[in-house]
């Protein structure tokens, strides 16, 4: 995952953003009028036909305007002050919003030439386009990967001090662990979880009643007992969060329990970091938490646990 925010990709600019991760810049053009349109949309803004196609350009372009910022409007920005955002003339006629990259404050001149980079931001290929001069011998920025000079523990964990913003905040790469190990949960457990919380309504507890008027045809494990079971499931995080002073559970963005634990069943478990943040207070990690009846494809907990490290 990009440590940068990135833009979401529409069933309109699908193509756009499609193209840049190729190596290539496409706007769309009127088949009607001819005139190029940008940013993409149904229709041309010059003769408002629907006719658009895709067509590749060569991103020539000039400098229409721009403007320099020196206070990050994100943490995840801090390290590219002062940022140079601009506005870019292609010689089609279209202006596009973007930064320019590999130049000076003393070289940024409106009306200058450039020419596009393709700013490969993650493992995936997924690039954003940026400007520079044209005289400049920079056409792509390749995808630095911030784990590569990071030390690994005795378990093969990646240790990632939360510092490491880069490293941090590609953790959220949507990537589930492997499953942890099955537990049982069986009627004992779903008993003592009855006594321990109070509890006891009958669909956990009263094997006969559920067998007769229960619609799953048995009892069945609170599911706020399944959830509290995912610390007994050891999933293995490729990952080793170091270098903070506290680690506290500041709890959960979203819990649901979607598909029952019949009494006697296995389950199991798997996580992926879903995002990282970072903060005034310190780095918020959320890890998204499934647990499965082994063998059931639909989840019976989804739970994004929210853990803060400072």
């Amino acid at each position: 995952m990009s440590v940068k925010p990135m833009p979401v990709a529409t069933s309109i600019s699908q193509p756009f953003w499609q193209a840049l991760n190729e190596g290539e810049l496409r706007i769309q053009q009127c088949e009607d009028c001819r005139g190029f349109v940008f940013y993409p949309r149904n229709h041309c803004t010059h003769c408002m036909s629907d006719k658009l196609s895709w067509k590749p350009v060569s991103g020539e372009a000039t400098l229409y305007t721009y403007t320099l910022t020196r206070v990050p409007t994100l943490p995840e920005l801090a390290d590219e002050m002062p940022q140079a955002l601009a506005v870019v003339e292609l010689k089609e006629g279209v202006r596009v919003n973007t930064t320019l990259t590999g130049l000076d404050e003393s070289e940024i001149r409106v009306g200058m030439k450039l020419k596009p980079v393709f700013h490969k931001v993650d493992a995936s290929g997924n690039t954003l386009l940026r400007f520079t001069a044209e005289h400049k011998a920079l056409d792509i920025i390749p995808y630095n990967n911030p784990f590569e000079s990071l030390n690994r523990n005795a378990k093969g964990q990646i240790q990632v001090p939360i510092s490491n913003l880069a490293a941090m905040s590609a953790l959220a790469n949507n990537e589930f662990t492997d499953w942890s190990e099955a537990i049982t949960v069986d009627q004992a457990l779903i008993n003592a979880f009855a006594d321990l919380s109070g509890d006891n309504y009958w669909i956990h507890t009263d094997p006969d009643k559920a067998a007769k008027d229960s619609p799953f045809g048995t009892t069945i494990a609170h599911g706020s007992l399944v959830q509290v079971l995912q610390s007994r499931m050891q999933f293995a995080l490729p990952f080793e969060v170091v270098g903070f002073k506290a680690m506290v559970n500041y709890g959960s963005n979203r819990l649901r329990f979607p598909a029952p634990v019949p009494a006697g069943s296995q389950i199991h478990a798997r996580a992926k970091v879903k995002a990282v943040d970072a903060t005034p207070k310190g780095m918020q990690l959320t890890l998204e938490v499934n647990i499965h009846v082994v063998g059931q494809e639909r989840p019976s907990v989804i739970n994004d646990l929210v853990i803060f490290y400072r």
